[in-house]
């Protein structure tokens, strides 16, 4: 009888690596029990950027309801650490997880972590930790860090950063729209982001940012498109939107 060895170092990496991969195979099956096909079919059209072969279909309210569900796992590190992941609900589900989290460090850590793999405008715009809104002054110099990227959604999610917490008036400063005002790229999702942010200060800080479309500070279609979105909210006066309309740019 041939009496066999087993080296206990190369059995504990192997658990190790055993439990590592079930939570991630047992997301991936959640996933997959969740799935719509006709919403994954629906969605992938709205999402060019991503490969529609990466669609499972589960709709938002589901993945957030599961993504609460997974915060209370202690091992979610694993989920959270498996990047790239192959499909697009993962990375929505990942965009949840984070925007739950309660510590700003480790939120701000897995952002940073995350955000070079974000690669549609879902992803990016539904990732909003809520954590943020107690630590404004921190979070600013990330953004400053973020809007300067030479990633697409990396400065997308900058911009929406801005416009989600610093339009407000004791939040506010005309640092933030000079921010967003002096970004150049010729990005589609960049330069909608930066419309919806000027619309929306628009909305907010009328006059202090009026200057910038007066001063026809962006692109011809990044300033056309922000008055487009301006005319079409509730939130400014008629009397604005005629203004605004005057100043579109040919």
């Amino acid at each position: 009888m041939i009496e066999r060895y087993t080296d206990p170092v190369q059995m504990e990496k192997s658990t190790g690596r055993e439990k590592e991969m079930s939570i991630i195979t047992e997301i991936r099956e959640e996933l997959f029990k969740l799935q719509d096909v006709k919403y994954r079919d629906f969605s992938s059209k709205l999402i060019p950027s991503a490969d529609k072969n990466s669609f499972i279909g589960i709709r938002t309210p589901e993945l957030r309801k599961y993504a609460k569900e997974l915060l209370k796992r202690e091992d979610i590190d694993v989920f959270l650490d498996d990047l790239p992941h192959k499909f697009f609900d993962e990375n929505q589900l990942h965009a949840f997880i984070i925007s739950g989290m309660k510590d700003f460090d480790k939120c701000i850590e897995r952002v940073e972590e995350f955000l070079p793999y974000v690669n549609n405008w879902a992803t990016c715009d539904q990732m909003s930790p809520k954590v943020f809104k107690k630590y404004k002054t921190e979070l600013l110099d990330n953004i400053k860090k973020w809007i300067v990227s030479d990633k697409t959604y990396t400065v997308r999610f900058a911009i929406g950063m801005l416009m989600e917490h610093y339009l407000t008036d004791e939040d506010f400063d005309m640092a933030y729209p000079e921010m967003v005002a002096s970004v150049c790229s010729d990005e589609y999702y960049i330069n909608m982001m930066r419309a919806w942010y000027f619309a929306t200060a628009l909305a907010k800080q009328y006059d202090a940012v009026l200057p910038f479309i007066e001063g026809k500070r962006m692109d011809v279609w990044t300033h056309n498109k922000t008055v487009q979105k301006a005319v079409e909210s509730y939130r400014i006066t008629p009397e604005q939107k005629d203004y605004l309309r005057s100043l579109r740019m040919k």
